[in-house]
């Protein structure tokens, strides 16, 4: 069993270049690998396309704004529950109010100074680690049944987190596909049984699962299995 995690991975918008930079360099500072982009355009195709642990918006940007990008990663497969922390210079409750409903949990208000950043990211470590955690991904493997239809899938999986698992079988479906898996964590164990969706595939025979409603008795189940190799390996 092998792990092979990033740094807390960080994401900086705001059309003000100085701010990002002054943003990022002190998130660096604390270990994090922070990047920025200052067209919230092509924040959001890269919010599609890669994950992040927490996204520090802010507010006032030409279209998508901080509140309509905060809804947009809230809507996502990749970041839905990733921590969002919004940069604003205003104090106005109703404003904040719609930030808060879109899915922004805590508020950077301008100026931006170090000493208070280093504040908020000591109130935002625990939900960023809870983030970082669910994916974590452990290298381990175990066997796994996916069921489609009446299509069916004998595989090995390669990795598991929290929040789903990388798997090898002699085919991968299309990504979209819904399926339920079927999980053996410990050899003569009862089964790990969960919807999931195929998230990405890589070659012809590995697929990316994630997880979607799992129920409550299994969620503890995994975490019961996994968080003690997350923490060794972490």
């Amino acid at each position: 069993m092998r792990n092979d995690n990033a740094p807390v991975q960080v994401l900086v918008v705001d059309d003000d270049p100085l701010t990002c930079e002054l943003i990022c360099e002190i998130l660096r500072s604390t270990g994090m690998e922070a990047n920025s982009v200052t067209d919230s355009a092509e924040a959001a195709e890269q919010l599609r396309r890669e994950k992040y642990h927490a996204v520090f918006l802010d507010m006032r940007m030409p279209p998508p704004d901080g509140i309509e990008l905060t809804r947009q990663i809230r809507a996502s497969r990749m970041n839905a529950s990733t921590v969002i922390v919004m940069i604003t210079g205003e104090e106005d409750r109703t404003v904040m109010q719609r930030a808060f409903e879109a899915g922004v949990e805590i508020f950077l208000f301008k100026p931006v100074e170090r000493n208070k950043l280093l504040r908020l990211i000591r109130i935002a470590e625990g939900p960023i680690e809870r983030e970082r955690r669910r994916f974590t991904r452990v290298r381990l493997r175990c066997r796994i049944s996916i069921e489609s239809g009446n299509d069916r899938l004998e595989g090995t999986t390669l990795d598991l987190s929290l929040g789903g698992v990388l798997v090898q079988s002699h085919r991968a479906l299309p990504p979209g596909t819904r399926v339920t898996v079927s999980l053996e964590l410990e050899y003569g164990t009862a089964l790990l049984r969960s919807a999931a969706r195929v998230v990405r595939t890589v070659g012809a025979d590995c697929m990316g699962l994630q997880y979607e409603n799992l129920e409550a008795q299994e969620s503890k189940r995994l975490q019961e299995f996994l968080l003690p190799l997350i923490l060794t390996a972490t």
